[in-house]
């Protein structure tokens, strides 16, 4: 070691707050545990970081530090270090942080003797060998161990030990150790935040007693929320920051809703008074969504505010509309801020600058280690298709969910362990020390403006009041109950601090609450001189859309498709496609041949191509939507010996707006919610999800429910975000087969979304340029396309190049009569996706065609909205007609059938049988095992095909109807 004792100190970088962190590395690295791969390499080439340490520690030592140099003094100075490093990563264990009760339990943890360091040892040694930036009054190891005892054990706590990064943490810890982040604040500030928690407490008072009862879920015991929340804002302002995304559940949103967004206190009045303010009917701009009648309860609304900021930078504050399931508004405010980041009218990738926008996410205590789609959302936070340049995180952190204590909500030591698992860090604040609560804020966000990363604020208060304001809690918390009773708000506690320090008197003190009561029972009185508000039997939600998607153009000359289809098999002659992938590409050059097909990979990518050149942006996501599950899209090229990607659609000479493609985790939830998000903040760009298999829908199902199906008529809130749900019964068993169209259908109402179930790829390339063309519209709905896995490539399936220049979308297609004379149809054969292929393929491959003159067959090609018309104009034509018959590959009780049974007995009337042909009724959605379902199968194709095995199941349905 004496040759490296020679060298420059390679770990000078890991000096001060770091070392004990280092000197721990090394141990476990000794000891054979896992350590960070870069200090790995440190340890192999230069041994152990203490090797340098006591040759400078000596060296320091014999020059005036009044103690020797040997190595008994050596190893003081290194408990010393150890000690410190100890106060750092473990000070939260003693610090003052719940406001209920105090933390005697480990006051003694960093006690110097238990660590073999003597009091007239600390004060020997000299604060310059301990410490990295000597604060100011610190002279020894005694003053800098009380120092950093005072800043880790206060009401502010620090969990930074996780952080793997050695500059975010040596950042981190020296903004704590300077105290940078707690500056003082002016008397004016001290007035404004006294004011602010006033007004909060005050609003929700005045609610208490005159709404009595009524729900509001209060945020009296976190009521530095508000303030927390505004100083976040103002630092964003203050950096020219466009927009501001927040989302909470309701705990407290009133609170924020009027002290953070501005919404009037007489319009959140109206709300609980039921005036005549309610008949204001809602804007669907998400400027205005919140505004009166919304169809939703008060404390979901959201709402969006303006503020002027020194420069010419107009800054957009909006709090997301949120539904009870808490904390699924997560990811959909990360796609908001995503879309507020990116340019998207140009070619290629759009371009992100993090700077322009910032999320801010409020959890609760035992939200957030209990529902997985937090975890799912803190993983897209460092992804390159979702990170959004980090999240100010803030957990309210009431210490109880609903009734239920912290101890049967989680087994961690705090609510925001889940946080270090992703390198998060954390703040622990009480939230009785005003001014230690806006520090924590100003921290975070320069952590976030200068690492573009999450931090987390764990915001330690109480509930004052039970879950709701019907609740009693002192039934299931007794003894937390009998604290808060007699415990002061953090109002009175600040206000009793300035007074004490002389920055305000009594006087003025109440002359803030006379001003906050006044102005409260002003706003109060406005809304009982309105009439009182009378429902209608039925209400009508404005903005709910009455008609159906009219017919729009949405065919391309064929030129231009087979130009763009020759830019979009071109790659740089230096990029080395995968040979088998090379020769399948090459193939399509034919395809808009007079002779040639068009596969749906193809028509999508033609699709794709159109709209990028007639300037709609695009974005694609999915867990494998690069390549495509069943090696259909190659959207992504890979280079077989670089590795390296391109993407012709980024290099489009006609392209006139971005196309982005991720692969995204293997989540649904999260993804779902952030391009949902992602096209309600960006309603110009075609937006795109699509499952790995349709059934993995099912764990974004509360996404489906709350937001994307429902939140047009709840909040007036727009989407048209688009879903690709592989669907067929294919015989790969219960989980690869059903993405569960029932539910979609079961969710289908008021116009409210499109649901599609294609059978050819000219009808995929028309409805998505359909969907693109409603983008922005009065008619704009998400859109739910049941997409082919066996199909991709099915002969039947494919479209010659004419289907795409001409024509457009057709809600019904009609496969051809295969009988001359309509009077022999005796049997309308109604079906939809697969199976209609599957009697397509039937009837080709049938050598007896004319015992099959008396069926026709009819694709529903759009399920929801039904097209009733167009089948009844198909009924006119044969009117020799006995039956309509169902057939589907699902079972009985899923698939479309229970959703279509009523419009086929009103199309029937009296007149004809209705009939049903598919699987029986099941709890699983598919058989395991592929020679039973190919039996079956089998057999669903001959009853439909023949007339004569038809079970007549009329008498049944009917009395499954009046059921």
């Amino acid at each position: 070691m004496g040759e490296q004792n020679n060298q420059q100190n390679p770990w000078r970088k890991f000096n001060g707050p770091n070392l004990g962190y280092v000197i721990e590395q090394y141990e476990h690295y000794m000891n054979g545990i896992d350590t960070d791969p870069k200090l790995k390499e440190f340890f192999i080439k230069w041994g152990s970081p203490l090797s340098f340490e006591t040759s400078q520690l000596k060296e320091s030592l014999e020059h005036g530090s009044g103690i020797t140099g040997n190595s008994a003094d050596i190893e003081k100075v290194m408990k010393v270090i150890k000690l410190l490093e100890d106060i750092r990563s473990h000070g939260h264990l003693a610090a003052n942080m719940n406001p209920l009760e105090g933390n005697e339990k480990h006051r003694d943890l960093f006690n110097p003797e238990k660590h073999g360091i003597s009091d007239y040892d600390l004060k020997a040694i000299p604060a310059k060998l301990v410490l990295e930036e000597i604060p100011e009054g610190v002279q020894t190891a005694w003053d800098a161990i009380n120092h950093l005892k005072n800043l880790y054990t206060s009401t502010l706590a620090y969990e930074f030990n996780h952080v793997d990064n050695m500059d975010e943490k040596a950042w981190l810890t020296r903004i704590v150790e300077t105290g940078s982040m707690q500056r003082s604040l002016s008397k004016e500030e001290q007035t404004n935040l006294l004011k602010s928690l006033t007004e909060v407490e005050g609003f929700e008072q005045f609610l208490h007693k005159t709404f009595v009862g009524q729900k509001r879920f209060s945020i009296e015991g976190v009521d530095m929320l508000v303030p927390m929340l505004n100083q976040a804002i103002h630092e964003g302002v203050g950096d020219q920051v466009q927009n501001v995304l927040i989302g909470m559940a309701h705990r407290g949103r009133l609170s924020v809703l009027t002290h953070v967004l501005n919404k009037p206190y007489s319009k959140i009045f109206s709300e609980f008074q039921h005036s005549s303010a309610k008949q204001q009917g809602p804007s669907a701009d998400l400027v205005d969504i919140s505004e009166g009648w919304t169809g939703d309860v008060k404390y979901h609304l959201g709402r969006n505010r303006f503020v002027e900021g020194a420069s010419t930078v107009r800054t957009r504050i909006t709090l997301a509309n949120n539904p009870s399931h808490l904390e699924f508004v997560d990811p959909v405010i990360e796609g908001f801020t995503r879309a507020a980041q990116e340019e998207r009218q140009k070619a290629g990738y759009p371009k992100q600058d993090v700077k322009k926008a910032f999320p801010i996410l409020v959890h609760g205590d035992a939200a957030f280690p209990g529902q997985g789609i937090v975890a799912e959302t803190l993983n897209l936070g460092g992804l390159k298709g979702y990170q959004t340049g980090g999240t100010i995180h803030i957990i309210t952190n009431n210490m109880v969910g609903f009734t239920t204590d912290s101890r049967d909500s989680r087994f961690t030591r705090y609510a925001s362990d889940l946080a270090k698992g992703f390198e998060i860090p954390i703040v622990h604040v009480n939230a009785d020390d005003p001014e230690a609560c806006l520090a924590a804020v100003r921290l975070a966000y320069q952590y976030r403006s200068r690492f573009h990363k999450d931090f987390l604020i764990d915001l330690v208060g109480y509930r004052r009041f039970g879950h709701n304001e019907m609740d009693d809690p002192a039934v299931t918390q007794p003894q937390v109950y009998k604290k808060v009773a007699s415990h002061p708000t953090v109002r009175s506690l600040y206000s009793d601090q300035l007074q004490n320090k002389g920055i305000l008197n009594e006087q003025e003190v109440e002359q803030i609450n006379c001003s906050v009561q006044e102005r409260l029972q002003a706003e109060y009185d406005r809304v009982l001189e309105r009439k009182p508000y009378k429902p209608s039997a039925v209400i009508e939600v404005p903005g709910v859309i009455t008609k159906g998607i009219p017919q729009l153009k949405t065919s391309v000359q064929l030129n231009i498709l087979r130009e763009l289809n020759h830019e979009l098999l071109k790659w740089p002659e230096s990029f080395h496609v995968y040979p088998k992938l090379k020769r399948i590409l090459e193939r399509r050059e034919i395809a808009l041949e007079e002779n040639g097909k068009v596969e749906w990979a193809v028509a999508e990518v033609l699709a794709f191509a159109t709209l990028l050149k007639e300037g709609t942006p695009i974005r694609l996501t999915g867990q494998d939507s690069e390549r495509g599950t069943f090696a259909q899209r190659h959207i992504v090229l890979h280079d077989t010996e670089t590795n390296e990607t391109y993407s012709p659609l980024h290099h489009l000479k006609q392209a006139r707006a971005s196309f982005a493609v991720h692969n995204s985790p293997l989540s649904e939830a999260a993804v779902v919610g952030f391009e949902y998000g992602y096209n309600v903040f960006a309603p110009e760009t075609l937006v795109i999800w699509e499952a790995q298999y349709g059934d993995f829908a099912n764990t974004a199902q509360p996404l489906f429910d709350q937001f994307v199906s429902s939140a047009r008529a709840k909040w007036g809130q727009k989407s048209g975000l688009t879903l690709l749900l592989p669907h067929g019964f294919e015989g790969q068993g219960p989980e690869h087969s059903s993405a569960r169209l029932e539910r979609f259908l079961q969710l289908a109402a008021e116009n409210n979304w499109t649901v599609a179930n294609l059978t050819s790829a000219a009808q995929y390339f028309h409805i998505l340029r359909r969907q693109a063309s409603i983008l922005g519209t009065e008619f704009v709905r998400p859109l739910v396309i049941m997409t082919p896995k066996s199909l991709l490539r099915h002969p039947l399936v494919s479209s010659p190049g004419t289907a795409l220049s001409s024509g457009s979308f057709q809600t019904v297609v009609e496969q051809p009569q295969l009988g001359k004379e309509r009077e022999k149809v005796k049997r309308l054969v109604l079906t939809t996706g697969k199976v209609a292929i599957d009697l397509a393929a039937e009837i080709d491959s049938s050598k007896e065609i004319q015992k099959l003159d008396e069926i026709h067959i009819v694709r529903i090609e759009q399920l929801y909205p039904f097209p009733k018309e167009k089948v009844e104009e198909i009924l006119k034509r044969y009117p020799n007609l006995k039956e309509i018959v169902w057939v589907q590959e699902e079972p009985k009780n899923m698939g479309a059938w229970y959703y279509i049974t009523p419009t086929l007995f009103e199309l029937a009337s009296s007149k004809l049988t209705v009939g049903y042909i598919g699987r029986q009724a099941r709890s699983s959605t598919a058989v395991g095992d592929s020679n039973v379902h190919k039996k079956e199968q089998e057999h669903i194709v001959q009853q439909a095909l023949n007339f004569n095995l038809l079970i007549d199941t009329q008498k049944q349905e009917r009395e499954l109807v009046r059921r």
